[in-house]
């Protein structure tokens, strides 16, 4: 039995290891000016950082439209796939979701999760679905055991600056000048789908890291310690460094992956964001 593994472009594997996984991408869409571009194959992380500091304003996103989708399951049809396992990002934050479930409604075996989250939190599904594909798992199977090992996902990042949540409508304008005046530095937790402040750090961004992997990981007893993400849009070499080391003071994490945020993702959280994604027990 022979089962695709698909995912939307949110989340936020890389190359490497979407290749290692064969697993199946649909991009979202970036919109910069009047034309859309296909997120990380035509347009990049920098493209956008250089269209907000040209135009002060942040690019729109749009879903993967029913019409991809409809080609991806037709593809996986044709290229001889028993079924098809799909992940979205949270169905609260975009319609992809729900235009995956109408295109799979002309097809047979085709299984949309919403994984009610982002990012490499999308991702730890994506992996776990090919882990249990190759151990010959039926589409429903992988569907049913993935769509409840979503709710112990814990997927946070920190922001270095609130402006591009600013310039979203995602947060106040006012607060955002307030909190880089106050070199404040917020957690954002993904919780039953939303994105919300969880705590937040006055410090640097380097030290403010630090507090929070060590405050995430506190409860040892709760992680489950087969995979962690380091997800970030672009940091430094320094800030990268200071939250990998602190992830391996705190826990014997099996596998500690790296990846980088796509353009949505990025396009919305702007640099300087990272983020500790894994699994509580």
């Amino acid at each position: 039995m022979r089962i695709r593994i698909s995912a939307d472009s949110t989340c936020d594997l890389s190359p490497e290891l979407i290749e290692q996984y064969d697993v199946a991408i649909t991009p979202l869409y970036i919109r910069l000016g009047e034309k859309d571009f296909k997120d990380s194959i035509e347009v990049t992380r920098e493209d956008i950082f250089s269209y907000v500091e040209k135009t002060k304003s942040i690019p729109k996103t749009a879903a993967v439209n029913v019409g991809d989708y409809v080609e991806l399951f037709k593809k996986a049809k044709e290229e001889g796939y028993d079924g098809v396992v799909h992940f979205t990002i949270s169905s609260d934050m975009s319609s992809c979701y729900q235009n995956a479930c109408l295109a799979a409604q002309g097809f047979e075996n085709v299984y949309i999760v919403d994984s009610r989250t982002l990012s490499s939190g999308i991702g730890h599904l994506v992996l776990d679905a090919c882990i249990l594909r190759d151990e010959g798992k039926s589409a429903k199977e992988i569907f049913e055991i993935l769509d409840e090992r979503k709710n112990k996902l814990d997927v946070s990042f920190v922001i270095d600056t609130l402006r591009y949540l600013a310039l979203g409508g995602r947060c106040n304008s006012l607060l955002a000048f307030g909190a880089n005046l106050l070199n404040i530095k917020p957690s954002i937790q993904v919780k039953d789908g939303k994105m919300g402040v969880d705590k937040k750090y006055r410090c640097s961004l380097e030290r403010a890291v630090v507090r929070y992997v060590n405050d995430k990981l506190e409860d040892k007893d709760s992680l489950d310690l087969r995979r962690i993400f380091i997800t970030d849009s672009g940091v430094s070499d320094d800030i990268f460094n200071a939250v990998r080391d602190a992830v391996l003071k705190n826990a014997p994490f099996v596998e500690v992956l790296h990846t980088r945020a796509g353009c949505t993702v990025s396009s919305h959280c702007g640099p300087g964001t990272i983020g500790i994604l894994f699994y509580r027990k």
